[in-house]
């Protein structure tokens, strides 16, 4: 018998559904409903081969189902508070005192300090770690690092990262053979991808160890001197750079991308208007200034003054700025540099800013920084053009006014 399904087991679903949609933070994406489904799962598969009575199976689905419920209050500990949610709800539910016991044991033996001894204890550690031999490895490999970076501010290298996956899993054994033989060939090529990454970042052992030393180097820097935004000390690699925070840097991007687009299409939208009307000016009321005199000169040179005015401030708004283009590298050594804009390196040699790319790749303290810096100035471009168009509309609409009420006066006035 591979499954056990009656109504405790469905009450206990019900349960844990809504204690994690309700008290389990949404920061914790990996250790969330969807991870304990798939482990009650993974028992189940694992139970199989077993020849296990339905209460055993009964005890496994349960502590299965319980056994990442502390994570409301954080990892650490939490299969301890996991075991007493269990319990308290399983001495509601008038369950035997000694399957409780086994429930809360099997809940336990998943701790990284604890090694399992029974069989269910056994079935329910590698169904935990089953993701491991998966393949949705990687997206759960994805989940857990951002899941560090959020809660625990546990910011790493890529390097670093693979380095730490490629070194746990090496070590972690599964605890049962159904487990190995299900999951421990996958794993194994979940290992090689791994150690093949990593080569792809470093060609040679010997660059790979002049690169750990380079980084601890750099980290023993970054830890003397903090950067500073102009006000307090900020310490980059405190911060959580995780998943939110790209998706933070593409939204911003995109919004600043939309936001001068739709001034440049203000600004040429305003370049038509008046050069249309600087144009019927000219071949219409110019031409009659010789026979209605004052009458016409007068509100048709406010008029063209307006529109002018208008169309230098819509021009200055979308005329490009020049830089210098250029960074030394000791500039890039420095992290003064900002080579995510085109303006700031056009003039370098293609050797220099191919170095300095691939030093701003290969630290994500520069990297974010480069892009933190690159939002501000396009900020303050932005500035500018919104500054220029807030004169030229205002000029236009309170200018064409003004005209138009000169132009009534001469024409309700009649000249001596």
């Amino acid at each position: 018998m591979t499954t056990t399904e009656n109504q405790l087991i469905r009450d206990t679903e019900k349960f844990v559904r809504t204690h994690f949609a309700e008290k389990v933070p949404e920061k914790y994406v990996f250790h969330d409903i969807h991870h304990v489904a798939s482990v009650v799962d993974a028992t189940l598969q694992i139970a199989a081969h077993y020849k296990l009575t339905d209460k055993e199976l009964e005890i496994l689905q349960l502590a299965g189902w319980f056994h990442d419920t502390g994570y409301d209050m954080g990892p650490e500990n939490h299969e301890d508070r996991s075991a007493t949610y269990a319990r308290d709800f399983l001495n509601a539910k008038k369950y035997p005192k000694a399957d409780i016991q086994a429930v809360e044991q099997a809940i336990l033996a998943t701790k990284t300090t604890v090694s399992p001894q029974q069989t269910i204890e056994k079935i329910l550690c590698d169904a935990d770690l089953s993701h491991l031999g998966s393949h949705l490895y990687w997206d759960c490999c994805g989940k857990v690092r951002q899941e560090l970076a959020i809660t625990r501010g546990a910011i790493v290298s890529e390097q670093e990262w693979i380095e730490s996956e490629i070194e746990f899993m090496e070590q972690h054994e599964y605890h049962t053979e159904v487990g190995e033989a299900l999951f421990g060939e996958l794993k194994e090529k979940h290992i090689k991808q791994l150690k093949k990454h990593r080569l792809r970042l470093h060609p040679n052992e010997l660059e790979q160890e002049l690169l750990r030393k380079q980084l601890k180097k750099e980290e023993k820097e970054k830890k003397k001197s903090k950067r500073t935004d102009g006000r307090n000390d900020i310490e980059l690699k405190d911060l959580p750079l995780g998943r939110g925070v790209e998706t933070m840097f593409r939204s911003t991007y995109r919004t600043h991308i939309s936001l001068s687009s739709i001034a440049d299409s203000k600004a040429n939208l305003m370049l038509s208007i008046n050069a249309i009307i600087i144009s019927i000016i000219v071949s219409t009321l110019v031409p009659k200034f010789t026979t209605e005199g004052l009458k016409l000169i007068i509100p048709t040179v406010v008029l063209l003054s307006v529109c002018l005015i208008a169309i230098i401030f819509a021009t200055l708004s979308t005329r490009p700025k020049v830089t210098e283009g250029k960074f030394t590298r000791e500039d890039i050594k420095q992290k003064r540099s900002n080579l995510m804009f085109f303006g700031n390196y056009y003039n370098m040699s293609l050797e220099d800013f191919h170095w300095g790319m691939i030093e701003m790749i290969r630290d994500s303290d520069f990297l974010y920084s480069s892009m933190t810096r690159d939002l501000y100035y396009l900020g303050k471009v932005l500035s500018v053009k919104y500054k220029y168009l807030s004169i030229c509309y205002n000029v236009f609409m309170y200018g064409l006014i003004v005209a138009v009420v000169i132009f009534a006066i001469s024409f309700s006035i009649p000249l001596l």
